[in-house]
């Protein structure tokens, strides 16, 4: 494995940067998935490698999110638990499904995510003053955030957006809160994910570890400024970020 100056500053540098975009939106993984193949990992164990700096990212942006009482842990069970359900599905299916099977999920998510920005944005972002639904009270929530679940579990790349159509098209929440409880979920079922490739002998330690570092920095800068954010200004970096995440799916190998 080549640990030249260059390539760790690529990992440092765009896990920096991913860890800004899966805060605020989804995607990150688009940039240090290929970060990873280019040190020449296969597909599948950069997809397992990856998980290491997505984990740490999300302990950063969790404990960020709760410091700054934007995370309502009341919220916090109710969402993780068929999240989590649907971890373990997707992670087994990551181990043992082809990886061809990877580019068609990536695409589907990405090209659906921006779809239903430009024709129901309100659906991502609720007007302001909205208050939010139990997952009680809503089972379809329940469905939603278990298919988020599996797709995260599965591939990791653009399960923020997954997370934020459930979270905030079914359940209401404002992009704030619902990123926080997003960096919840995919913590929780990126641990699971975790042990499963671990015990599968699929993780490259040194290589995952240096790209944390770069994600738990872009994390915790991350946090602060959706804090302060207009939330019309999440809503178009989101927008954007599907459109990204759309081309990065469309023009991959």
């Amino acid at each position: 494995m080549d640990y030249s100056l260059f390539t760790v500053s690529l990992l440092i540098g765009t896990g920096f940067v991913a860890g800004i975009i899966n805060t605020l939106a989804g995607g990150g993984s688009n940039l240090t998935l290929p970060a990873l193949m280019v040190m020449g990992m296969p597909a599948d164990i950069a997809n397992a490698t990856n998980r290491v700096g997505v984990f740490l990212q999300n302990v950063a942006a969790t404990f960020g999110f709760r410091k700054a009482k934007k995370l309502d842990n009341a919220d916090i069970l109710p969402v993780m638990i068929p999240s989590l359900l649907g971890g373990v599905v997707g992670a087994f299916a990551a181990s043992y499904a082809p990886e061809t099977w990877l580019k068609p999920l990536l695409l589907s998510a990405m090209i659906g995510m921006t779809i239903i920005m430009i024709v129901r944005p309100t659906m991502i972002a609720p007007p302001e003053g909205t208050v939010p639904f139990k997952v009680s009270e809503k089972p379809s929530a329940w469905i939603a955030l278990f298919i988020a679940g599996v797709y995260g579990g599965f591939v990791q790349a653009g399960v923020g957006f997954i997370l934020i159509a459930a979270l905030a098209g079914t359940l209401r929440y404002d992009l704030v809160r619902t990123n926080a409880l997003k960096m919840v979920c995919t913590l929780g079922f990126t641990a699971l994910a975790l042990g499963v490739f671990i015990w599968n002998d699929q993780i490259l330690w040194i290589p995952g570890l240096i790209l944390a570092s770069g994600t738990m920095l872009g994390s915790f800068l991350a946090v602060k400024l959706a804090i302060k954010a207009n939330p019309s200004h999440l809503k178009w970096f989101l927008f954007i970020m599907t459109v990204c995440g759309s081309a990065a799916a469309l023009l991959s190998d």
